[in-house]
């Protein structure tokens, strides 16, 4: 399992990367992915949503399960990653990069700050075990 230390992450296992125009790139990790198994289906949120941090925005299915999508962080989504819609395996094989799920424009910048670090991350994915 792939932590890359410059992503920020949530209890719901989502990632977020600070990019630098100040949007932020959310996708779900690679400990989700690996948990559901190959992904079927993606329903991304829609763009120009406003959204609460908390939220669940959207949806990813799984021969095995479905799990929602939750925001990390309040603001406004900007993009989604349309590529996922004829093939959301993408989020298997490469979750971080090529996997992305959705771009938010953050209503506070300073909210990437409360989430967890990687090695905090990891806490969380020992004590779900």
């Amino acid at each position: 399992m792939t932590l890359p230390a410059d992503l920020m992450f949530t209890e719901s296992h989502e990632w977020v990367r600070l990019n630098d125009d100040g949007t932020v790139t959310v996708g779900i990790t690679d400990h989700a992915q690996e948990q559901l198994g190959d992904l079927v289906f993606i329903e991304s949120p829609e763009v120009d949503a406003q959204v609460n941090a908390g939220d669940a925005i959207g949806v990813v299915e799984s021969v095995k399960a479905a799990s929602d999508i939750y925001a990390p962080i309040a603001g406004k989504i900007v993009d989604a990653n349309s590529a996922l819609g004829d093939t959301p395996e993408l989020v298997n094989t490469n979750p971080y990069e090529d996997g992305w799920l959705f771009i938010i424009a953050p209503d506070d910048s300073t909210d990437v700050e409360n989430l967890l670090s990687a090695d905090a991350y990891e806490g969380v994915i020992a004590s779900d075990e």
